[in-house]
């Protein structure tokens, strides 16, 4: 849920540490979204006696991020009074597990309560993925569509599963609630079935807490820590997992290991990945790394090195050999480079896990684009920014559109010829005031289309407010023009122009726009009832915009 910013957010938040065997890092960004909802927990050593576990969260908020940012404070509080099989410290699996059951049921109530919340002020929810670590389990912790993996002896060794409405356990629950699944989502609305808060899909009268439109109940998975083949653990949101697979993930990570020990510099790494592979989410990673991790190596700092190295060579060939073309943009120099095989990219990331390699060497030489290239969105390599391009072309089509309501008229080609649809009444045919009908033609006016030809046309109007008359501009691509599939309701009250000179070819309807008033003074210059908005919607009937 939410919008997104013209530009993304790159600043990352970032921590690190390390206890009990384990080190950790993690990091977020905001992204392309407008607000950061993303939370996380990291805390190693746990009171209660608990000195030698461990406790990992990544929450993923919804709506808002009131619900998210109370549980990264407060829900290991509530797993940790849930049962009493914590307060020993030498609880039975089942114990554990039941005591996580009751906390996360715990917290998703005692939520309920505040006042915002309550009242529906605030109507946001937050995934959960967490992983509990003791000195001979692993806890997986999931409600929500948030994923753990397990990176054991170079391959993946466990994932949690997403909680999807489609999922026909999930889909079963929420149908005996009285909701329904549409395009995959509760109610059509909410895309996981599984949450904490959301209170508006959890009041259901005569249903339990855990058999409601959407369940706080997490799923909790108990895996033995194996000391050699465990390797580390990921917490994401699925701002990572759209753009990345479990197997990518870990082999991205494995690789990154080999040649950096800071995990901090891994976590940012997949983070900027996934913004350069076309994620528009907010992103947050929590990386574990166990006994097992892979360690550096030399071998694999060398080729790191060397891929570096070519990466920037052939950033200054094509910039060195651009000629009377100009010096290309970051996206064709990406695209470019995109194209060719080269040898020992990241597995996993790609050339987008190099971007920023490419993107060093080209503003260093090239320091007047840089921030041309800083604007470019995700998966840039793949595809330009063609958001202005389309605004300039709807304006430009809405400019033209007005110039033909002016004269009383909106016309377009078809076959060669012009339709002309007439927009007001006008007096009775001497054919007992009923025109021959054609097209969608009105009673009591003129015929709906008439063609003529560019020979027989008179000199085009000034426009109102120029003295003047407009030198007559081509039409670029009048074979892209198409008639309106239904008609179009008139844009002003006024009667058209009295003078019966109307622009009859193709060149006549196109104005030099160059002296034409701007968007923000149409209404005001031509005394119509309709905005900019309303010209670039019915503009949208005339023209094909690619």
């Amino acid at each position: 849920m939410g919008a997104f910013l013209d530009k993304p957010k790159t600043e990352k938040h970032t921590a690190h540490g390390d206890g009990n065997g384990l080190r950790y890092g993690l990091s977020s960004m905001q992204g392309w979204r407008v607000e950061m909802e993303d939370a996380h927990t990291a805390a190693v050593g746990l009171p209660h006696g608990l000195t030698d576990w461990s406790f990992f969260a990544v929450y993923d908020g919804h709506a808002g991020s009131r619900v998210a940012n109370y549980c990264s404070g407060h829900l290991l509080e509530h797993i940790l009074s849930g049962g009493a099989e914590f307060s020993s410290g030498s609880g039975s699996v089942d114990g554990v597990k039941d005591g996580i059951r009751l906390g996360f049921l715990n917290i998703d109530e005692y939520m309920r309560s505040f006042s915002d919340l309550r009242q529906g002020l605030d109507r946001s929810g937050s995934t959960a993925v967490c992983v509990l670590l003791s000195p001979t389990h692993l806890y997986f912790i999931n409600c929500g569509d948030s994923r753990a993996v397990l990176s054991r002896e170079t391959k993946v060794g466990f994932s949690t599963q997403d909680h999807k409405p489609c999922n026909p356990r999930e889909k079963e629950r929420i149908q005996n609630a009285g909701g329904s699944v549409m395009i995959q989502r509760v109610n059509g609305s909410l895309a996981v079935s599984r949450a904490l808060g959301d209170y508006d899909y959890k009041c259901v009268d005569g249903k339990g807490p855990t058999e409601q439109l959407v369940s706080p109940e997490p799923e909790v998975y108990v895996l033995e820590r194996a000391a050699e083949g465990d390797e580390f653990v990921v917490l994401a949101c699925d701002g990572i997992w759209d753009v990345m697979s479990n197997e990518e993930l870990c082999e991205f990570v494995r690789s990154r290991l080999l040649v950096c020990d800071d995990l901090e510099k891994v976590c940012n790494s997949v983070v900027d990945t996934c913004l350069h592979k076309g994620s528009r989410d907010n992103m947050s990673v929590v990386l574990v790394s166990l006994p097992g991790a892979p360690k550096i190596s030399e071998e694999a700092l060398k080729k790191e090195e060397e891929l570096d190295k070519y990466l920037e060579t052939r950033v200054e060939e094509l910039l060195g050999n651009c000629g009377e073309a100009g010096v290309p943009d970051l996206v064709s120099v990406l695209r470019s480079i995109a194209s060719e095989n080269i040898p020992n990219l990241p597995p996993g990331g790609g050339l987008a896990s190099k971007r920023s390699v490419i993107e060093a060497v080209y503003n260093k030489l090239n320091p007047h684009r840089e921030e041309e290239g800083s604007l470019t969105p995700g998966a840039c390599h793949l595809r330009p920014v063609r958001g202005e391009r389309r605004r300039v072309r709807r304006e430009v089509a809405a400019r033209r559109l007005i110039c033909w309501r002016l004269c009383g008229s909106s016309a377009c080609t078809t076959g060669g010829s012009i339709s002309r649809c007439w927009r007001s009444p006008s007096p009775p045919t001497p054919c007992g005031g009923k025109a021959r009908r054609r097209g969608r033609g009105r009673e009591g006016g003129p015929p709906e289309t008439a063609t003529t030809t560019a020979n027989s046309s008179p000199p085009p109007l000034p426009l109102p407010g120029h003295p003047h008359p407009h030198p007559p501009l081509q039409s670029r691509r009048p074979a892209k023009m198409r008639p309106p599939s239904s008609p179009t309701p008139p844009l002003t009250e006024h009667p058209p122009p009295s003078n019966p000179a109307r622009p009859q070819s193709p060149s006549q309807l196109c104005y030099d726009l160059s002296s034409f008033p701007s968007p923000q003074n149409l209404n005001g210059h031509i005394g119509l009832h309709h905005g900019l908005h309303n010209y670039s919607y019915h503009a949208h009937e005339y023209f094909s915009i690619l």
